[in-house]
């Protein structure tokens, strides 16, 4: 009854409220006002500068965008030479790259072994956390206790409001190495909490990579190949930043701006990886995808699939947005270089795992798509597909469930966020803070019995 009753006062407290917020879109041009911080042309506003990322998919001829092929740059070092190294070593890359965005250079033997030591070290977290934090009070969605467990950490932190460069990089690298044990963890409660499930905790060991001991720690037997962990590090490699402009960092480095401390700077940035918008998307690509194989009967019929593409844009088919998940970026133009790679490295796992299908038809709903996303919307830059096309199908590959794929974006981008963080503090000293314009009208305030 009590809660029927509130139900209720809220639906009366909701009568016409959306009129109460309501604005004129005519607002927004008439005072300049840039949507989402766009201009008109799509690119950015300029916010900052930083020397972390450089995310390049055009250049500007005689004011006007013009198409390029995708560039990412980590510290001004390709990032396809990173990759292409490590895999022509056999090796892990994450780490270096953790090390190269905090650090902004390159390890010696010496200065990785002493980084990969404070590391390993904080994979072991702090007395009694995952039984306080995690066990009891478990939540269906791992993105919201991973944030709430970052929030956690600040009550085990000795020194958690000092913003020295020693203690921000302490920080830093802390929570670069418990990011995957408390996704892990907070996923291992998850399915025995709510899903029913035999709980098993694994606990990670020191001379691991980040990738081998999150599969090691989310699979029952503790099993991996070293193909697939070094594909997981190739998805961590290529998520561990983007540029200061994404959603995720701009948030952190806005909450950075205050002073406040890492623990909730950092607990922002999740919060808005979180967001569907953002960090979801890998996951609704295999959704949509779910969806057209189940409606697709012949998968090389170009016009069968081009005919369900264009129900999709319609709103007729899909989750009714218009959007084909997976195509399209607000930089990348011709290629996304993140799509590129990982393209390249999942087709011989598909082949392998009995998806090649699978990844066929994404190729062509990739082809397809570009073009009738390009040819109705009337784009004059071409539309690429993004690193969310391929992300899914690899993580599925990995047998890892997709309430995890935005968990491990997360695991990667950390190392991001917190050289966007200890660069906001160290070269801007100034409060993020920009305008609103207040579009009402004045009202009498009018006592209630005259209301």
């Amino acid at each position: 009854m009590t809660n029927d009753y509130i139900n209720n006062c809220i639906d009366e407290l909701c009568t016409d409220l959306r009129r109460e917020y309501e604005i004129d879109s005519l607002q927004y041009k008439s005072h300049a006002i840039k949507k989402g911080l766009r201009n008109e042309d799509g690119t950015g506003v300029m916010a900052g500068v930083t020397r972390i990322g450089s995310v390049q998919g055009y250049y500007m001829q005689d004011g006007a965008r013009m198409p390029r092929e995708g560039k990412l740059y980590y510290r001004g070092i390709d990032l396809e030479e990173i990759i292409e190294y490590h895999n022509s070593q056999g090796s892990f890359g994450y780490e270096e790259v953790a090390y190269l965005l905090l650090m902004g250079r390159l390890p010696n033997k010496r200065q990785f072994d002493e980084f990969d030591f404070i590391l390993s070290n904080a994979r072991h977290l702090p007395q009694d956390f995952t039984e306080d934090m995690i066990l009891k009070a478990p939540s269906r969605n791992i993105m919201n206790k991973l944030s709430r467990s970052v929030l956690a950490l600040y009550s085990y932190d000795e020194n958690p409001d000092d913003v020295s460069i020693q203690n921000l990089v302490r920080q830093s690298i802390e929570l670069i190495g418990r990011f995957p044990v408390i996704v892990a963890n907070a996923y291992a409660v998850k399915r025995h909490h709510f899903d029913g499930k035999s709980l098993y905790l694994h606990m990670p060991k020191d001379n691991l990579s980040v990738s081998e001991n999150f599969l090691r720690m989310v699979r029952k037997d503790k099993s991996y190949t070293a193909e697939e962990a070094r594909l997981l590090d190739l998805m961590l490699i290529l998520h561990a930043e983007h540029g200061g402009g994404n959603n995720s960092a701009f948030a952190c480095r806005v909450l950075s701006s205050t002073g406040t401390d890492t623990y909730g700077a950092i607990s922002a940035a999740v919060n808005s990886l979180k967001g569907p918008l953002h960090g979801g998307a890998n996951a609704k690509v295999m959704e949509m995808f779910g969806e057209i194989f189940e409606n697709i009967h012949d998968y090389s019929d170009d016009d069968e699939i081009l005919n369900y593409l264009g129900k999709i844009m319609d709103g007729e088919a899909g989750d009714g947005s218009g959007k084909i998940y997976g195509l399209g970026h607000a930089i990348y133009t011709v290629s996304d270089p993140r799509a590129v790679i990982l393209k390249h490295y999942a087709e011989k796992m598909a082949k392998e795992k009995g998806y090649g299908e699978e990844f066929e038809l994404m190729k062509k709903v990739e082809s397809l798509g570009s073009r009738l996303l390009a040819q109705k919307k009337r784009l004059a830059l071409p539309v690429c597909a993004n690193v969310d096309m391929y992300s899914g199908l690899v993580y599925k590959m990995l047998g890892i469930p997709e309430e995890l794929y935005t968990p491990l974006f997360a695991i990667a981008r950390i190392s991001g966020w917190c050289a966007h963080r200890i660069e906001e503090i160290l070269t801007c000293g100034k409060i993020i803070r920009p305008a609103y314009r207040a579009v009402f009208t004045g009202r009498e305030y009018a006592p209630m019995d005259k209301r």
